[in-house]
């Protein structure tokens, strides 16, 4: 049992591990490898170079697919060349794995103690990134260590060696255990390492060791799948092109093994380097055949993983006239027109989360996470968008539009994600226990939510307006919602000692609800801000005068009673 416990607990650190590696590596370096893969699409040969340095450097080809599902799905990259990288990713992989067959232990300690120090000295720096990178690296190293040794005593069990013995070779059952395998591990290193000490141990003999490599293989197409789920349907397609590709591979290469088994036994006869050459041979392989075919399965896996009409329609940016960039005067006034496509969202999202409320409709909240999701399409696209408008081409008053637009949208996008926020407590906390509120906080609720409404329709004039008297308005109301929020939360207090039922079961819930619409509403009135700076309105400071003077007359410090004003 303690032997099986080091055995997970390896894989664990090893999952870790390479987790820290590619957090690291991406934001050392995270903008200038997706700058590499997004270029990389002029020629099948670069797309599949770039796969293999930039996945060798990430020490995963899930967290390459992940990038290029981002960029399938924004239209940033065409499906047929983020296949070609994908398979450049499997190559990658296989080299990694290459590094790691070779006896490394002495390279652990020296790894993770340079990295603490670089770490924890200078965190907040590249250095600090750098030191963060090699101890993920020894802490990969360590945990082949650990599963490799464990593993021994493990090998040696009567009850294994009959189990591992019942794998006679046969092709279909060995594939699918290297393939369960890998997706409980979530990574093929391990198990590609794994197959390769038992091979040497004598567990197992080399063509069952073939097929669980071919099975690990497959399985990590798996892996890449299950990782991209969240993504649209899109975003799922690399990882679906990949797995096919893995599949047509396991097919071709199954008759065809006793061929490459002898070509592989003459360049090294060790049977646990054979295993190891085996599976950077099937990936090189794979990549040099099947890149030539990357358009048609694109075209496949898009008839396969075809678009939700209906999501793709309301998700699709409608004004955002790529002609219109080299005009940046007309490029504003589209990102503008469509920032106000995101508020129409999000004004339906509000008046959902209220519906929700009142009624407990469960698949009414599964339709507001959905929309949250167009709410983040479009915000990228209009990001996007805009980072394409020559800066240099931008007069003053242009700038600042630039940045009201900017701003707003993000100010948007996360009051999509406080609204999911929400969606979420009420399922959790509401609908799934069929709790309701007291009449009374129902009635506070629904009476920020019409403040909340009103805000948001003025927020939108605005932005489109620029008017003063609006923007001033605006901050006002900011004001009084706050306010009301403080004394609603009050009186929910009372009705707690009063012992009321309904409240005592939702009182989280109610408090977490009006101060989310309480920053809700202040994300709303943001836009109001440099309207108000640029007039000459906006005060410098939100202390009131006799309350900023108060420490020169005192000597320091807040005269007694003293409150802020905040705006």
């Amino acid at each position: 049992m303690q032997t099986l416990i080091s055995i997970l607990a390896g894989i664990a650190l090893l999952v870790w591990g390479t987790h820290i590696v590619r957090s690291g590596v991406l934001r050392v370096f995270g903008g200038n490898l997706r700058g590499v893969l997004a270029q990389s699409v002029s020629g099948r040969p670069q797309a599949l170079l770039a796969g293999v340095g930039v996945t060798a450097l990430v020490q995963s080809s899930s967290a390459t697919a992940l990038i290029l599902s981002s960029f399938v799905s924004h239209k940033m990259m065409a499906l047929a060349p983020a296949l070609a990288i994908m398979l450049g990713a499997d190559v990658g992989t296989s080299l990694v794995v290459q590094v790691f067959s070779f006896d490394l232990s002495w390279l652990s300690p020296l790894l993770i103690g340079v990295g603490v120090i670089l770490h924890l000295s200078r965190k907040a720096t590249r250095a600090g990134q750098i030191g963060r990178i090699a101890i993920g690296l020894g802490l990969i190293i360590l945990a082949l260590q650990t599963i490799l040794q464990a593993a021994r005593p493990f090998t040696q069990a009567a009850g294994v060696q009959v189990i591992f013995g019942s794998l006679s070779g046969d092709s279909l059952l060995d594939l699918l255990i290297g393939a369960l395998f890998t997706v409980f591990a979530w990574s093929s290193l391990a198990v590609v390492l794994l197959t390769a000490a038992f091979v040497a141990s004598g567990l197992i003999g080399l063509k069952v060791a073939l097929f669980l490599v071919l099975g690990a293989n497959l399985g990590s197409g798996f892996v890449a799948l299950l990782a991209t789920a969240g993504s649209g349907a899109a975003g799922r397609r690399v990882a679906l092109g990949n797995l096919l590709f893995k599949l047509a591979g396991c097919v071709f290469t199954l008759p065809l093994l006793a061929l490459i088994t002898d070509a592989l036994a003459w360049l090294d006869p060790d049977p646990q380097r054979l295993v190891v050459n085996f599976h950077t041979a099937f990936n090189l392989l794979l990549a040099v055949t099947l890149i030539f075919f990357t358009a048609p399965v694109a075209r496949l896996v898009e008839r396969l993983l075809p678009d939700d009409p209906q999501k793709a329609a309301a998700a699709q940016a409608r004004n955002l006239d790529p002609d219109a960039l080299d005009t940046p005067a007309l490029a504003l006034a589209n990102a503008a027109r469509e920032a106000l496509r995101i508020g129409d969202v999000i004004e339906r999202m509000l008046g959902g989360v209220l519906e929700a409320t009142r009624t407990n409709d469960g698949k009414l909240a599964r339709e507001l996470r959905r929309m949250d999701d167009v709410v983040d399409e479009l915000y990228t696209s209009i990001k996007l968008y805009l980072t394409q408008i020559s800066r240099e081409a931008l007069d003053e008053r242009e700038s600042r539009r630039w940045a009201e637009i900017m701003s707003f949208t993000i100010n948007l996008e996360h009051v999509g994600d406080i609204v999911e926020h929400i969606v979420d407590d009420l399922e959790q906390k509401k609908i799934s226990q069929g709790r309701s509120f007291s009449e009374a906080g129902l009635k506070e609720i629904e009476e920020l939510h019409g403040r909340l409404m009103a805000t948001l329709r003025l927020a939108l004039n605005v932005f489109l307006s620029g008017d003063l008297k609006s923007a001033q308005l605006l901050i006002a109301q900011k004001a009084e919602f706050r306010d009301l929020e403080r004394a609603y939360a009050g009186t929910h207090l009372d009705r707690l000692a009063w012992q009321t039922p309904e409240s005592i079961e939702t009182s989280s819930l109610h408090l977490d609800i009006i101060n989310e619409f309480k920053r809700i509403n202040s994300h709303f009135c943001a836009i109001a801000y440099p309207i108000l700076e640029e007039a000459g309105v906006l005060a410098r400071s939100r202390l009131r005068t006799d309350v900023a003077e108060a420490p020169a007359r005192n000597g320091g410090g807040l005269p007694d009673g003293a409150q802020s004003e905040k705006t």
